[in-house]
């Protein structure tokens, strides 16, 4: 099994990984959370190149109070029913943790994925967003470069969604998410959006853009379960998009959600 400091120290050596990103995914006891989502082995996978797609959930109490909690887990499985039409589906990995550190299921092929329901999803917890946004692009990278080092090219699209502002991290900020994503952008082979349900308060746009993700992959939706739900099927075709491979992940990567 890869170890997550390895492979980041790795891309860092390549050039592929800023000192500043590095230290910020190699502070004590992040491994662990990383490797909790590396999941299936590249020795597994039978395809030439590889596409992540990875979601963060907030599993916080306010979406429950805010009558979301259905919304969100059928926004998510339409992300899964709409991989599955993917033409290079097998080349596909998904990667679903919450946002207080739960992992929903590591990487894994499409078949092998969890759908969302009333069982495995019950959010009445805090908003870590920076903490855990740390800890899901830090296994977006550690697992590009285990397929980087097996000579496999990798594409990811990673969706953070969230109805609220940082709350609870302890360990890191906004900035430590913009070293990571700005690193992300210059590879051009990672897209990173967001998406806000609206809580009545909290500018998503500005947190959104201070941890470093591009306008042009931010959703704001208000607090409609219609809202959500063609929020998400934005990303489902975006994703589905980013899929096609790299010519239609460069279109997406620049075209963001209004392409």
């Amino acid at each position: 099994m890869s170890n997550p400091t390895t492979l980041l120290t790795q891309a860092h050596n390549e050039g592929s990984l800023s000192a500043s990103a590095l230290a910020t995914l190699t502070v004590a006891d992040l491994g662990a959370q990383i490797q909790a989502g590396l999941g299936l082995p590249v020795d597994d996978v039978l395809a030439s190149e590889a596409v992540l797609v990875t979601m963060l959930v907030d599993d916080s109490a306010s979406i429950a109070s805010g009558h979301n909690t259905q919304v969100v887990r059928e926004g998510h499985n339409g992300v899964l029913d709409a991989l599955q039409g993917a033409r290079g589906r097998d080349a596909i990995l998904v990667h679903t943790r919450y946002l207080n550190g739960q992992v929903l299921y590591p990487y894994a092929l499409l078949e092998d994925t969890v759908r969302m329901d009333a069982h495995n999803y019950d959010p009445r917890q805090g908003t870590p967003l920076y903490d855990q946004t740390v800890v899901a692009l830090g296994t977006v990278l550690a697992k590009s470069q285990e397929f980087a080092a097996n000579g496999v090219p990798t594409r990811t699209i990673t969706l953070i969604i969230t109805d609220g502002c940082d709350q609870h991290s302890s360990r890191h900020t906004a900035r430590s998410v913009a070293f990571l994503i700005k690193d992300m952008q210059a590879r051009e082979s990672h897209i990173v959006a967001a998406l806000g349900i609206d809580d009545g308060q909290t500018d998503f746009r500005a947190v959104f853009r201070e941890m470093g993700i591009e306008d042009r992959w931010i959703l704001t939706p208000g607090n409609g379960a219609n809202e959500i739900r063609q929020a998400f099927q934005l990303f489902s075709q975006s994703a589905l998009r980013a899929s096609q491979g790299a010519a239609s992940f460069s279109k997406a990567a620049l075209g963001g959600f209004g392409i």
